[in-house]
This record gives C-alpha cells, sequence and structure tokens, in this order.
C-alpha cells in the first residue's frame, strides 16, 4: 500500500473527552459482530492518561466493559496507544494498540479513528444516530488512506448508555 495513513495534525484531548457512540466499525476479535449499543467514554486519569471504558451489549443481550489505558505518543495527541491489560501489565511489549485519530470534526461531535495496519476503523459519533450519507462522507476518508471497508459492520444503536464500570 503506498498511501501512509495520516491522523489529524493535533487533538485537543479535553475536547475529545466523554462519551462516543459507535457509528461503524472494522470487525474485531475482541467484540462480538451482533454486539449493539456500543459506546467508548474518555476521561482523564490523574496522571494524565486517558481512561477508556467501552461498553455494549454483546450477542447474548449481556452488558459487556472492558476498561483501558491511552497514552499520546507524540505531540499532536492524534496518535495514542491503547492497552486494556491490568495496569500491572502493561509494561509488557506488543500488549498495546494504536489508536490514530484520521479525522475530526470542529466540534468535536465526530470522529474518525483507525491505524496504520488498516485492520481497524471505527466511526465515532456524540449521538446514537448519524445519517447514512454524512457517515459515507466520512467513511471516504479511511477509504482514501487505502482501507478495505468491505467488511464493515453498522452496529444497531438505541441510543441507550449504560454506566461506566467503578473498576
Amino acid at each position: 500500500m503506498d498511501t501512509e495513513v495520516l491522523s489529524v495534525p493535533h487533538l485537543d484531548i479535553e475536547r475529545y473527552l466523554g462519551l462516543w457512540f459507535e457509528i461503524a466499525r472494522k470487525p474485531m476479535r475482541h467484540e462480538d459482530v451482533g454486539a449493539r449499543d456500543i459506546t467508548a467514554d474518555y476521561s482523564l486519569n490523574e496522571d494524565g492518561s486517558i481512561r477508556v471504558v467501552n461498553s455494549c451489549i454483546n450477542e447474548k443481550r449481556e452488558l459487556e466493559q472492558s476498561v483501558g489505558t491511552a497514552r499520546a505518543v507524540d505531540e499532536s495527541n492524534a496518535r495514542l496507544e491503547v492497552s486494556f491489560l491490568p495496569e500491572a501489565l502493561q509494561w509488557v511489549p506488543f500488549t498495546k494498540g494504536d489508536y490514530w485519530v484520521l479525522k475530526i470534526d470542529a466540534d468535536y461531535q465526530t470522529a474518525l479513528v483507525g491505524e496504520p495496519s488498516r485492520n481497524y476503523l471505527w466511526l465515532l459519533h456524540r449521538q446514537g444516530h448519524m445519517e447514512r450519507s454524512v457517515a459515507e462522507e466520512w467513511l471516504n476518508v479511511a477509504r482514501m488512506q487505502g482501507y478495505d471497508l468491505s467488511d464493515l459492520i453498522w452496529p444497531e444503536q438505541s441510543g441507550a448508555v449504560y454506566p461506566p464500570t467503578s473498576a
């Protein structure tokens, strides 16, 4: 692939914090294909890292949550590494995933997130619904960066929000 995956030049972490709904994604082995009501909630930890709480209703209709930590890897803050291992094990090599913000709107209401291998991609929005035509415009950014979106998943979103874990 000749096209380089590019992140936004700068991400305002404070504005990025809060709740996001997953509108579309490429498949992930850690998330059921039929998972619904998928959200990501970002908040600051005392050490300046970002607490990540991913929630969904899995295919068994059970609430599933995973808690992780993200850290910016450069001054842009748009390229992060995320780990969902317990903090004591996060030092282990190759246990962090790349999380790059590829596009974000000026109001921080919609974000396109991917990573350099193009295996993972998420379209996130502050509300549980996004017009399909608008979503497709956002996804074109990923297509132009070489992402194959033939396997894209559009999870059901009822707009329900499940409380983050207290862990």
